[in-house]
C-alpha cells in the first residue's frame, strides 16, 4: 500500500528505537519493520477508534516514550516531512526502515515515536472530524510540528488555538480539571522559499501578535481571545522555515538527496537537529510513561474525546456553549416553573438557589473549554439573572393580585358585620379574627407587607366604627327590648319576675341618660359593660345563629295558649341567669 493510497489510516505509528530493539526479541522483527495504524476512523468518519497492530506494537517499548506528531492541511507535504526526519525513501509503496533512532535525553534512553495525522480540510470529513485529529495529536505528543505550506493564516492559528482548547478540556475530563494540562513544544514549520526580509520567528511572532482595537470591534475580540489562548504556549513555541525541496513536487518519493535542492537538504539537516534537540519523554502529571502506559492514556483521551460533545472550528466554542447555555436556561426555567406563584421572596429566592446551582452543574458538565468557562459562565448567570428577575416581577403580579382579593374578601366581611340587625361584638370580633387569619395564611409574596398595613388600619378603623354604632344599637334595642317585656309580662304571661326586670333596664336607660344629658356617657359607666356582657351571652352562639337564642324565646312567648307554663319556666329560668349574670364578678368591660 502506497503512502499517498492509505486513506483508512489516520495516525501512524513510525517505528523507531525501542520498537525495533523490541523487534530483536522477536522472531518476527522483519514485520515489525514497518508503519502501523494507532488509530483509524469510524464508517461515518466522525469518531476515532484504536488500531489494535499498531498498540500492540507500542506496548511492547519498556522506556520513556517521547511522541513527535506532525499536523497540517492536506497535502502539505507532511507525509514526506515524516520521512525526510527518519531518513527514508519511498519506493513502488513499501516501506524500508533505515537504522533505529535511540536518544539519550539527560542520561536516560528514550523511544521516540513519528506520528503522522491525515490532513485536515481535505473532501469528504466533518470539521469535527479533523478537530479530533487534530486534538488528539496535540495530547499524545512531546513535539507538535505544525506544517503549512508558504504563510500564517488566520484559519491556521484559529485552528491550533481550538486544538490545544480542545486538547485541554479533554485532558482534563480524563484527568481532573484540576490536574494542569502540559502542552508539547510547538514547532511552527513554514514551507516557503522567501521570507521578503524577514525570519520565520518574524512572522510567526508577528501573526500571533494582539491587534488594537480601539472601536471596541467584535470580530477582533475574537481574534485577538484565540492569540492570549496559544500565550501560554509562547516559552514552548519556536519557528523554522524550509525551501521547497524540488519543483516536480508529485516525484518526491522517487528521488533521494542527490535530486534535492542542496539549500532544503541543508535546513533539513538543521531541522533534524532542532527536533532532536527538543525532544524529551512525554510526562503525564509529572511522570515519564512507556509503552503500556502510553497505550492507556491514549484509549482514555480517545474514549473521552469520541464520548463528548465537541463543537468544531467552523462552528466556534460560543456557539457550541451557546446551545449549552440555552439547556441550561431551559433547566432553569423549568425548575422555576414548578412553582405557583406567588411565594415568599425567600422561598423564590431558594427556588432560585437550587435552580441556578443545577443549571450550573448542567453547564459544567457540558460546556466547552477552560478559556471560554469564565465568559460563558458570566453569560449564563446574567441570563438566569433575567429570567430571575422577570419571575420576581411575576411574583409581585400575582402576590398583589391575590393580596387585593383576600382584602377585598375582608373589607367585604366588616361591611357586613357593621350591618347586622342585631350587634354582637362577640361574632364581630369572631369575624374579625377568622379574616385577619384567613389574610394572613393565604396573602403571600412581597405584596403581603404593604397589604398588611392596609388591613391592619381597614380592621382597627372597622372596628373603632362598629363600637360607636354598636352601643348605639344596642341602647335602642334594650330600651324596645324593655318596653315590649313590659306589656308580655303584664298583659300575655302575667309572670311579675319579668316585669320587673323589663322596669328596672327600661329605668335605669332613660334616668341615666337624663341625668346626664348623653347616652354616649353611659357607654363608659361598668353596669353598662356588664349588660353589654349578659347580651352577648344572650345573642352570639358560636356554634350556630346568633340570633337563635332571642328567636327561641320570642316564639315560645308567641304560642301562649298551649304552653304558657312551659313559657313561664323559660323565661323564669333565663331571668335568674339573666340576674346571676349581671352580679357575677367575672364580666369582662367591653372597652370603648
Amino acid at each position: 500500500m502506497g503512502w499517498r493510497s492509505r486513506a483508512s489510516a489516520v495516525a501512524v505509528l513510525w517505528m523507531l528505537a525501542a520498537v525495533v530493539a523490541a523487534a530483536a526479541l522477536d522472531p518476527d522483527q522483519d514485520e515489525l519493520e514497518r508503519a502501523f495504524p494507532i488509530v483509524e476512523p469510524d464508517h461515518g468518519h466522525t469518531k476515532l477508534r484504536l488500531a489494535k497492530e499498531g498498540l500492540e506494537a507500542i506496548k511492547r517499548i519498556e522506556t520513556p516514550i517521547a511522541a513527535v506528531a506532525v499536523i497540517g492541511p492536506y497535502r502539505s507535504g507532511k507525509s514526506f516531512l515524516l520521512n525526510q526526519l527518519l531518513s527514508l525513501t519511498c519506493n513502488k509503496g513499501i516501506w524500508v526502515w533505515g537504522t533505529p533512532i535511540e536518544l539519550d535525553v539527560n542520561g536516560s534512553k528514550v523511544s521516540v515515536l513519528y506520528l503522522d495525522t491525515e490532513g485536515f480540510e481535505s473532501i469528504g470529513k466533518s470539521n469535527v472530524y479533523d478537530d479530533r485529529i487534530f486534538a488528539l495529536a496535540t495530547v499524545l505528543s512531546s513535539i507538535l510540528i505544525y506544517n503549512l505550506p508558504e504563510t500564517i493564516r488566520e484559519a491556521d492559528i484559529s485552528r491550533l488555538s481550538f486544538a490545544v482548547e480542545i486538547a485541554e478540556e479533554f485532558y482534563g475530563r480524563v484527568k481532573g480539571q484540576d490536574v494542569a494540562f502540559e502542552p508539547a513544544k510547538l514547532l511552527w514549520l513554514i514551507q516557503r522559499d522567501f521570507l521578503q526580509g524577514k525570519s520565520v520567528q518574524q512572522m510567526v511572532d508577528e501573526a500571533l501578535q494582539r491587534v488594537p482595537n480601539n472601536n471596541g470591534d467584535k470580530y477582533i475580540d475574537e481574534v485577538n481571545r484565540i492569540r492570549d489562548s496559544l500565550a501560554f504556549m509562547g516559552d514552548n513555541s519556536t519557528a523554522f522555515s524550509l525551501p521547497q525541496p524540488h519543483l516536480q513536487r508529485t516525484k518526491l518519493c522517487d528521488m533521494d538527496d542527490q535530486e534535492l535542492d542542496p539549500l532544503y537538504i541543508e535546513r533539513r539537516d538543521e531541522l533534524k537537529q532542532i527536533v532532536t534537540s527538543m525532544i524529551k519523554p512525554k510526562l503525564l502529571q509529572g511522570r515519564t510513561l512507556n509503552g503500556k502506559e502510553f497505550v492507556s492514556f491514549l484509549r482514555q483521551i480517545l474514549e473521552a474525546l469520541n464520548k463528548g460533545e465537541i463543537p468544531s472550528t467552523g462552528s466556534l466554542v460560543e456557539v457550541f456553549n451557546k446551545a449549552i447555555l440555552e439547556r441550561c436556561l431551559k433547566l432553569y426555567n423549568e425548575r422555576m416553573e414548578r412553582v405557583g406563584l406567588p411565594v415568599s421572596v425567600d422561598k423564590l429566592q431558594l427556588i432560585h438557589n437550587l435552580a441556578e446551582d443545577e443549571a450550573r452543574k448542567l453547564f459544567d458538565k457540558q460546556h466547552f473549554g477552560k478559556h471560554h468557562t469564565t465568559r460563558s459562565i458570566l453569560k449564563l448567570d446574567e441570563e438566569m439573572r433575567k429570567v430571575f428577575g422577570n419571575f420576581g416581577f411575576a411574583n409581585e403580579y400575582q402576590s398583589s393580585k391575590l393580596c387585593e382579593a383576600k382584602f377585598s374578601e375582608c373589607e367585604d366581611k366588616m361591611e357586613h358585620l357593621q350591618s347586622l340587625k342585631l350587634p354582637s361584638m362577640a361574632k364581630f370580633n369572631a369575624g374579625f379574627l377568622r379574616c385577619n387569619q384567613s389574610f394572613e395564611m393565604e396573602c403571600v409574596g412581597p405584596a403581603k407587607e404593604s397589604y398588611e398595613r392596609r388591613m391592619s388600619k381597614m380592621l382597627a378603623r372597622s372596628r373603632a366604627l362598629f363600637i360607636k354604632e354598636y352601643n348605639n344599637k344596642l341602647f335602642n334595642w334594650l330600651v324596645t327590648f324593655s318596653l315590649v317585656m313590659i306589656v308580655i309580662a303584664r298583659f300575655v304571661i302575667k309572670f311579675f319576675l319579668l316585669e320587673v326586670a323589663a322596669w328596672v333596664i327600661f329605668i335605669f336607660l332613660e334616668t341615666y341618660t337624663r341625668l346626664f344629658w348623653s347616652s354616649e356617657l353611659l357607654y363608659y359607666n361598668p353596669i353598662w359593660h356588664m349588660i353589654v356582657s349578659s347580651w352577648e351571652t344572650i345573642v352570639y352562639n358560636p356554634m350556630g345563629d346568633p340570633n337563635c337564642c332571642c328567636a327561641i324565646i320570642f316564639s315560645c312567648l308567641l304560642a301562649l295558649p298551649r304552653c304558657q307554663e312551659t313559657n313561664r319556666k323559660i323565661i323564669a329560668s333565663f331571668v335568674q341567669r339573666f340576674l346571676r349574670k349581671l352580679q357575677s364578678p367575672k364580666n369582662r368591660l367591653i372597652q370603648g
